[in-house]
């Protein structure tokens, strides 16, 4: 049974499970992971927020928590690992695209199942969670387990090959309430399943055959389109670099944010806004996103 948006708890804490890693880019590196992007855009906006994941007993891993604290993110949920070193991502940008090179195994693949995680999930208003982290057994299991007791469920698809399985995404669609995912991310789970990509089609065939509450397809320049109570809600806000690192996990920080209002339609303006004013900040860690800036930024 789906929980209505004003329904929701908002004074409970929205939980993002997996990577927190560092993004080795060309400029330098700085601590991410989507999870991490989505849980730090959600402190910026002044929701409660706690983040699951687990890093390496090591330099790199204390610079993580030193900079989760620097952001005034809890650490309290980040597990640490004695026996595998902290993530990281070599990231290339070019012609448009973005490459990542996720180094594996590393310690956000051994997240251990806990009472203190399956707890804070239980009493949490959201659990946030994407493919990559369950590209490992382990890690996969206890979100799977944890998945069990979440009260709504945000699947953020992020498919990152090769480190994703069609069985697990179908399984992960499966248990969510509201998806997000891209044109290239539609398309390719849309050919699984032998369905055209339109997304005028596509978005509430799958929130049907998945039994989603919502549907989210992001589009770069071109805004992004909503699926939700049996209508399509499409907003028009070019994103000035599409690129740009955070962005889109600024859009998805914007939309839970705002979602138990009930509005999809206002939730979708501000996920876009959101998007494209971290869009202008490129280079800038952490950029900053407020309720204020997304307001700005409305068109």
């Amino acid at each position: 049974m789906h929980k209505p948006p004003h329904l929701m708890n908002t004074s409970a804490p929205i939980v993002c499970l997996g990577e927190c890693l560092w993004d080795m880019l060309p400029t330098g590196r700085q601590p991410g992971g989507a999870p991490f992007n989505v849980a730090l855009y959600l402190r910026q906006l002044g929701q409660p927020v706690q983040l699951i994941s687990r890093v390496g007993n090591d330099e790199l891993g204390a610079e993580l928590l030193a900079a989760m604290a620097c952001q005034e993110l809890t650490s309290e949920l980040v597990q640490r690992s004695e026996s595998h070193l902290t993530g990281v991502v070599k990231v290339n940008f070019s012609e448009g695209r973005t490459a990542y090179k996720i180094v594996e195994p590393v310690a956000w693949d051994y997240l251990q199942h806990t009472d203190q995680l399956r707890a804070a999930v239980a009493a949490s208003r959201m659990l946030v969670y994407g493919s990559l982290a369950a590209r490992s057994a382990t890690t996969r299991e206890t979100l799977y387990r944890l998945l069990q007791v979440a009260p709504f469920k945000v699947f953020d698809v992020n498919l990152r090959p090769p480190h994703y399985t069609r069985t697990v995404v179908k399984y992960l669609l499966r248990q969510a309430d509201l998806v997000k995912l891209d044109q290239q991310e539609l398309t390719e789970i849309m050919s699984w399943l032998g369905q055209p990509a339109t997304e005028a089609t596509a978005l509430p065939w799958l929130a049907a055959h998945f039994q989603l509450q919502a549907v989210c397809l992001t589009k770069g320049a071109a805004g992004a389109t909503l699926w939700h109570n049996n209508q399509l809600i499409q907003h028009f806000q070019p994103v000035a670099a599409p690129t740009t690192l955070g962005s889109s996990d600024a859009f998805l920080a914007a939309l839970l944010a705002t979602w138990p209002t009930g509005n999809a339609a206002e939730c979708l303006r501000a996920a876009c806004a959101a998007a494209a004013l971290v869009a202008t900040q490129a280079g800038v860690f952490p950029p900053v996103l407020t309720p204020l800036g997304i307001a700005a930024a409305l068109p």
